[in-house]
């Protein structure tokens, strides 16, 4: 039985207001993309890792990694129109029997403890995703109103998310739809009961140039 990480990353740095796409760029001395690999090939190196990248960045990828003699094994597998289908496309290289991760490229900080909690409650009860606290007072604000919420009963959602292959395989049937933003809201989607671990605040989804510079400064005290 073989577990697999899928890493998705397909952004184009848009929102970076850069000419790199965002998992090129470098934290510390090191690609983003490079460290949140060698993240996983540190937690269990038998993990198969699968990088999804668009078609047209994946000579400048093979490019990085000769420059930077990065030989951490992964498949690279081309990206779709919608995170949905770059998921897609990743799946058809996993093992249907074991379990498999979800991760964004771009999650460089993600700590050695939430990779062991998720997987171990995955393995358990068939999946698990991190979730940290909200620090901040939150409102609901729409149809035409405003008002305070408990924020108690509210948490921000992370990856890696974890599922049996099998199940997750199954919810990538159904057809796509904006509201499937993550890979548990498809599960869901099926019936399925949504378990959740404590993640780790450091594991920041870097899109901006203040989430790169936050990110800088959240490195060295990442557990990863």
């Amino acid at each position: 039985m073989e577990h697999t990480v899928i890493i998705v990353a397909g952004g184009m740095g848009k929102r970076m207001q850069s000419v790199i796409p965002k998992q090129f760029l470098r934290i510390g001395h090191e690609i983003v993309l490079m460290r949140t690999l060698r993240i996983f090939r540190d937690y269990e190196p038998s993990l198969k890792r699968v990088v999804v990248l668009p078609q047209g960045e994946m000579t400048t990828w093979d490019r990085l990694c000769h420059e930077e003699a990065f030989n951490i094994d992964h498949t690279l597998v081309k990206g779709g129109e919608t995170r949905f289908h770059s998921v897609k496309n990743g799946l058809e290289q996993v093992d249907p029997s074991g379990l498999v991760a979800i991760h964004d490229g771009v999650r460089p900080l993600v700590s050695q403890q939430t990779l062991s909690r998720v997987f171990t409650l995955a393995g358990e009860k068939g999946n698990a995703i991190p979730v940290v606290p909200i620090p901040e007072s939150i409102r609901y604000v729409g149809e035409g109103q405003s008002r305070a919420v408990p924020r108690d009963h509210y948490r921000l959602v992370q990856t890696p998310q974890v599922f049996q292959t099998e199940t997750l395989l199954r919810a990538y049937r159904q057809d796509y739809a904006p509201e499937f933003t993550d890979d548990a809201s498809l599960v869901e989607k099926m019936g399925e009961a949504i378990h959740v671990v404590e993640g780790n605040v450091e594991n920041i989804k870097i899109t901006t140039q203040k989430d790169l510079e936050l990110a800088g400064i959240l490195l060295p005290h990442s557990l990863a």
